[in-house]
C-alpha cells in the first residue's frame, strides 16, 4: 500500500466509490456533534424513518456528507468510522474472511437504503463496509466540510500492505484511483496503548483557524496542525469525545 503519501481511494476492485465517513456513534439518539458540525460548517438533519430512525445526518449544499448514529450498546466508544462500498457486501465479507480479518457485524438490510455491515482488518482496525441501495454513500467528498482523506494507523504494516491491496488493488492502484486512502507506522513516538484504527480527515480551508470552533465548542486538539504529503493536519476530539482531524488540502480539493 505504500506509506502516507501514496493513500489512494478505497473501493472494492475500483468499481465504486467510498461511501463511508459516517459517524458511528453518538451518546444518545440523534446528539449532535457541534465541534464537528461548526468546524465542518455542516447542516444537522434527522433521519426519522427505517432502520437508522434516530440518526442525524449532515448535510452540506444539498449533499449528504456523514451522519451520526446512536449507539446500541453505551460501553461502545464514541468513534468516526469510514464506510467502503462494495457491490455484494457478503461476497466482501467472504473475502475479509479469507484474508485474515474478522466480521464485527454480518452484513443486514438497512431498509432501502442499502446492505452495511462492519470489519475489523487481521490487526483489529475497525472499518465499515456498504452495498448502495437508495442511499449511495457521500454526496460530495475532498470538499471543505465534507470527507477528504482516511489515514489507517497500523503496528504490523506487512499484513497492512498485504490486506488492503487483496480487497481494493484496483480502487488502489488502478487508473485514475483517487488519492483518498494512507497508512501510517505506530512508531515508538506514539502511546504503546494506541490500538490500530483509521482516522477519518474533513476538509477545511484554514486548519488553524478551525480549531478554534472546535475548542469553543467543547472539542479538544490531540496535535497541533502539522505537515503532511497531503497536507496540512491537525488531529482533534469532538465534545463527545470522538477522535478526526482537519485537512487542509495541498491541492485544494
Amino acid at each position: 500500500m505504500g506509506p502516507p503519501s501514496e493513500g489512494r481511494r478505497a473501493a472494492p476492485d475500483g468499481r465504486q466509490s467510498p461511501a463511508g465517513g459516517q459517524g458511528s456513534g453518538g451518546r444518545g439518539a440523534g446528539e449532535w456533534s457541534s465541534a464537528y458540525a461548526e468546524s465542518a460548517s455542516a447542516e444537522a438533519r434527522r433521519w426519522d424513518d427505517g432502520p437508522y430512525a434516530g440518526a442525524v445526518r449532515a448535510w452540506l449544499g444539498g449533499e449528504p456528507v456523514a451522519a451520526l448514529v446512536p449507539k446500541r450498546d453505551g460501553r461502545m466508544p464514541t468513534v468516526w468510522a469510514v464506510y467502503f462500498a462494495t457491490p455484494d457486501a457478503h461476497d466482501m465479507a467472504d473475502r475479509i474472511r479469507k484474508g485474515g480479518g474478522q466480521i464485527v457485524t454480518t452484513p443486514v438490510p438497512v431498509g432501502p437504503y442499502g446492505v452495511g455491515a462492519l470489519a475489523a482488518d487481521p490487526e483489529g482496525a475497525v472499518f465499515g463496509l456498504w452495498q448502495a441501495g437508495t442511499h449511495p454513500g457521500f454526496g460530495s467528498s475532498r470538499g471543505t466540510g465534507t470527507f477528504s482523506w482516511v489515514e489507517l494507523y497500523s503496528r504490523d504494516t506487512a499484513t497492512a500492505d498485504a490486506f488492503y491491496p487483496g480487497l481494493f488493488r484496483e480502487a488502489l492502484f488502478g487508473p485514475g484511483a483517487t488519492r483518498e486512502f494512507g497508512r501510517a507506522h505506530i512508531s515508538d513516538v506514539y502511546p504503546a496503548e494506541m490500538p490500530p484504527h483509521f482516522l477519518v480527515h474533513f476538509g477545511v480551508q484554514d486548519c488553524e483557524a478551525a480549531l478554534g470552533a472546535v475548542v469553543r465548542l467543547g472539542g479538544r486538539v490531540q496535535a497541533p496542525p502539522f505537515d503532511t504529503s497531503y497536507g496540512r493536519v491537525a488531529v482533534v476530539s469532538d465534545n463527545q469525545g470522538a477522535s478526526f482531524a482537519l485537512l487542509q488540502r495541498r491541492d485544494g480539493g
